[in-house]
């Protein structure tokens, strides 16, 4: 955010900040927060890649259409055991996924 603005915003009286602060995230929350976005990212990224629909993934998995679209979302309600099966199911090597946590420890840095 602007420095400009948010001085402008704290002298009016509002509270700024991040997500993690506005929420009390502990660091540990947040790091699992970014692992299971660069899950879902990934789902969706190798499903496109397979050229395969949510639905064509949902019944690989005994699943459904909008339990993907959930899983794609990052849905709180979606377990890791289903972001890991979907990966897998997609193709993604443990290395791959591997990856993907190494990339979410990272942007976190940045």
């Amino acid at each position: 955010m602007n420095v400009t603005k948010k001085a402008r915003l704290e002298n009016a009286g509002w509270a700024v900040g991040s997500p993690a602060e506005f929420l009390q995230l502990t660091q540990e929350e947040q790091r699992f927060i970014e692992v299971k976005l660069a899950l879902a990212t990934g789902v969706k990224q190798w499903r496109e890649q397979q050229g395969m629909t949510q639905a064509g993934l949902a019944k690989r998995l005994g699943s459904s259409q909008s339990r993907i679209a959930k899983l794609e979302a990052a849905d709180p309600s979606v377990s890791l055991d289903l972001l890991m099966r979907s990966l897998l199911t997609v193709g993604a090597t443990p290395s791959d996924i591997a990856k993907l946590i190494q990339r979410a420890g990272r942007g976190r840095a940045a």
